[in-house]
């Protein structure tokens, strides 16, 4: 997949081999389309698993199947039920985090003072809305969920949602300076160091929750690239050795052909687009943080089993590696994010984020700007997700936006 760049009136147009054709101002219509959205639902909107909200939830008599096949019959509907079930839109506190974090992209890009302000609003109301019964700095659902691992509710934070609100403190401690960003990211930082950790011959893996031990590959790799982001700046060699065990954990149980199941345990033998490239983010966190780059041959072989099996020849993202449907957008704004950051490494990713980034916008944006929740082989699903959908894809297109103009610098 090659992109080719055209200097036409003033105006980048990428095109790209085998799929859409995009300008650079069509991405930036984009941009702005989803967070004229986004601001105008008052940062408020629906989640793919937020189903257990509904006023059906007592007829599930607290039993675990019931609650299960309450909240997929909401989540796997091609049609919103949720008004209907009493499912109201809610805050999200990953979207504030996914929102901020395309503000400071935006603010990169433009220099214009409006993004920065914005950013800094969503953290600072992120800061008043941590989980309020730990002393340092989490995040949780907004909605209780459950799962056949069992169930959590709004007060139990997990590490994925932390670390990736975290880094959009990061985001912004980067290009302000300001001490009290850094503060908070380092508090989730120690609130991740207190979690549960599975102890192995070869590293440790950091748990998803605090209340139980669960092993999984992209919350361990994202757990250790904010320890590792965070320690650049603080200089706290705990977070640095955590990290350093996490990756060994995950870089020592990838597969052959480069990729990772979601976890080790049986019946977590998937994998899956956005999970993988949650695992590459983590991975090269922590490698530009430490410029320990003892799993740089994990990641070469990680990238090209990627770029590999997740994308069709036009950009049309898949789910799995051995088929495509259902057509997600977490998958396409996750691609997106992922292959722009690490352009650095590896500037074909750069085109191919571009690739999907000219699908997604031409197949999954409605003309009033927000992006559809799936596509399945006969319907889409065109419920508008908060974070899931909107918020991800701003902070990826927002970050691509800001990486393709370094590159023409």
């Amino acid at each position: 997949m090659i992109g080719l760049v055209d200097e036409l009136s003033g105006t980048t147009m990428i095109r790209l081999i085998g799929g859409e054709s995009i300008s650079f101002e069509e991405i930036k219509r984009s941009v702005s389309a989803v967070q004229e959205w986004v601001e105008g639902q008052g940062y408020r909107g629906y989640e793919p698993f937020d189903g257990l909200s509904s006023w059906l939830r007592p007829l599930t008599c607290q039993s675990l199947l019931g609650d299960r096949l309450l909240q997929q019959l909401i989540r796997q509907s091609p049609l919103n039920l949720r008004p209907l079930l009493g499912v109201k839109p809610k805050d999200s506190t990953k979207g504030r985090g996914y929102m901020a974090s395309g503000y400071v992209s935006l603010y990169q890009l433009t220099k214009q003072q409006e993004y920065l302000d914005k950013a800094i609003e969503c953290l600072k109301w992120l800061d008043k809305h941590k989980v309020e019964r730990f002393t340092y700095h989490s995040w949780s659902n907004h909605f209780s969920f459950a799962s056949r691992s069992g169930r959590y509710t709004h007060d139990d934070p997990i590490i994925v949602w932390t670390a990736l609100i975290g880094h959009a403190y990061l985001d912004a401690f980067d290009v302000t300076g300001d001490e009290w960003l850094l503060r908070v990211a380092d508090s989730a930082c120690k609130w991740i160091l207190e979690l549960p950790r599975e102890h192995t011959a070869t590293g440790d893996c950091i748990s998803y929750m605090a209340h139980l031990q669960s092993s999984i590959h992209n919350a361990n790799m994202l757990g250790a690239g904010i320890l590792a982001r965070t320690a650049k700046h603080t200089g706290s060699e705990e977070c640095r050795r955590v990290a350093r065990q996490a990756m060994e954990y995950s870089c020592s149980r990838q597969r052959p052909d480069g990729s990772w199941w979601y976890a080790e345990t049986p019946e977590h033998h998937w994998i899956d687009n956005f999970h993988t490239g949650y695992n590459l983010d983590g991975l090269k966190h922590y490698a530009d943080a430490t410029g320990d780059r003892s799993y740089l041959r994990n990641f070469e072989k990680g990238l090209a089993y990627y770029k590999a099996n997740f994308f069709e020849p036009n950009g049309r993202p898949k789910y799995y590696h051995s088929r495509a449907y259902p057509i997600d957008i977490q998958c396409a704004a996750q691609a997106i994010d992922t292959l722009a950051f690490v352009s650095d490494e590896d500037p074909e990713s750069l085109s191919l984020s571009q690739l999907v980034a000219a699908w997604t916008i031409h197949y999954m944006q409605d003309r009033r700007g927000y992006f559809y929740y799936r596509q399945y082989p006969l319907v889409t699903a065109r419920t508008p997700m908060l974070h899931w959908g909107q918020a991800t894809m701003f902070k990826a297109l927002a970050h691509l936006l800001y990486r393709r103009a370094s590159t023409i610098q």
